[in-house]
């Protein structure tokens, strides 16, 4: 019987867990280290105790990045069995963690069998499925609903939870007081805003967070303390109400670790790129170098239909800078729910940004794939190209699509491939062209 409650008690108390040992050996790193820095909180490793088919990953400095699929059912568009093939794609992939979003109707089933099925993290965000679990309209639900929807999601295996707690009456004050252009456009911070507003009271998940740290720490659950006032475009990047909730989130931070929880702290949000990395460092400066999951960041608002490719390059820049997480945008953000097909685009335009940065970071061993690939460009190795590729089955697909008349080349070069007329020469060979069939 284990004699700890959380990874970070285990850590504090000097013991190895199961979970350290296998995040260590995934990293490439010694595990007492690991131990020391679930200890200091600089890395997490999210696991319910519930969660029976995760496969543990740590999240935080030194690490590699790791990438978060979103899904989940709307009101709009609620076939759960087209969530199960997107849970079914992101396993494929190797994203690191899923959360289910769904915001309608009774969406316990759901999450039940991903727990049961998945090896990844499973995050959700209470807050949504607040109304379609206590089947109250929002003015209807009490402080104590809150914390009911909270100790659910616990006992079904959840392995992070957004809970927006630092939209505190301090942090609202900042916010109505320096306007914006987009307002709020995290939902679950619009709701407790709206929530807060009508019934005059403090946000309770602040009012009351030790009772949610208390539920949070009886299944290992890592708090995820989520951005309610992260800037939805770039003119409302690092105001008043967004630095005001960061130094909130800080000090949850290490009331959090007072109870031996968990934490991760979540961050912007749209935002233009020099700003990105001076973010980065204030977020980890005043959240005590807690792990930085970041949406995007989205570095324009205006390729609706691209933004996997706008929070790539944010993605990029963060983790680059000291984001840990990135949570994946696919290209129908702004636009609808996402199908299959902006599910891969959005997972694929990740991982590469989470890679890319591993590689600047000097994450051991990142690069060792780059380097395979060279040597198979080098010696024409399609075969192995696409083996080693991101998306193979898109590789093969493109080659093969306009296939070349010599293998030993493509289709867009031909026969002055630099690549083939380089080893050509260094082989001793002539390169000539006219006379070639």
């Amino acid at each position: 019987m284990r004699n700890y409650k959380t990874q970070m008690e285990a850590a504090k108390k000097g013991i190895l867990t199961p979970e350290m040992k296998l995040v260590a050996e995934k990293e490439y790193m010694d595990a007492e280290k690991l131990r020391s820095l679930v200890a200091s909180g600089e890395v997490c490793i999210p696991c319910n105790i519930n969660h029976k088919s995760l496969s543990a990953e740590g999240i935080g400095g030194g690490l590699r990045t790791k990438i978060n699929v979103n899904l989940g059912i709307s009101g709009d568009c609620n076939n759960y069995d087209v969530e199960m093939q997107k849970v079914d794609l992101a396993l494929a992939l190797k994203a690191e963690a899923i959360m289910d979003l769904s915001n309608y109707g009774k969406t316990n089933v759901f999450r039940k069998k991903l727990i049961e099925k998945s090896p990844a993290m499973i995050g959700t965000v209470p807050m949504y499925d607040a109304i379609g679990y206590l089947d109250k309209d929002l003015l209807e639900i009490s402080a104590s609903d809150f914390l009911k929807v909270v100790r659910a999601h616990a006992e079904e295996g959840v392995d992070f939870m957004t809970i927006h707690a630092g939209i505190n009456r301090r942090a609202v004050e900042a916010f109505m007081r320096d306007k914006r252009k987009m307002n709020i456009v995290s939902r679950g911070g619009s709701l407790l805003f709206a929530w807060m507003m009508m019934t005059g009271n403090e946000n309770p998940f602040f009012e009351y967070y030790d009772e949610v740290l208390d539920i949070l720490r009886e299944y290992d659950v890592t708090i995820s303390l989520g951005d309610a006032l992260r800037p939805g475009c770039i003119d409302d990047s690092t105001d008043a109400g967004q630095i005001a909730e960061l130094i909130e989130l800080g000090d949850l931070t290490k009331r959090a670790w007072e109870k031996d929880v968990q934490v991760m702290v979540e961050g912007p949000g749209h935002m233009a790129m020099n700003e990105i990395s001076a973010n980065m460092k204030l977020q980890k400066r005043l959240c005590h170098n807690a792990p930085f999951y970041v949406l995007g960041p989205l570095v324009t608002d205006i390729a609706p239909g691209y933004d996997h490719i706008t929070s790539a390059i944010g993605g990029a820049i963060a983790a680059a800078s000291g984001a840990d997480f990135l949570c994946y945008v696919t290209p129908a953000e702004h636009l609808r729910l996402p199908d299959l097909g902006d599910v891969k685009e959005g997972i694929i335009a990740s991982k590469i940004a989470a890679h890319a940065a591993d590689i600047a970071k000097g994450v051991p061993h990142a690069r060792e794939v780059d380097d395979a690939m060279a040597k198979a460009r080098h010696e024409v190795d399609w075969d192995e190209m696409f083996r080693l590729a991101i998306d193979p089955e898109k590789a093969k697909r493109y080659f093969e699509s306009a296939p070349p008349s010599d293998r030993h080349t493509c289709s867009m070069c031909g026969k002055m491939c630099a690549v083939r007329t380089t080893n050509m020469i260094l082989e001793g060979k002539k390169v000539e062209f006219c006379s070639e069939k």
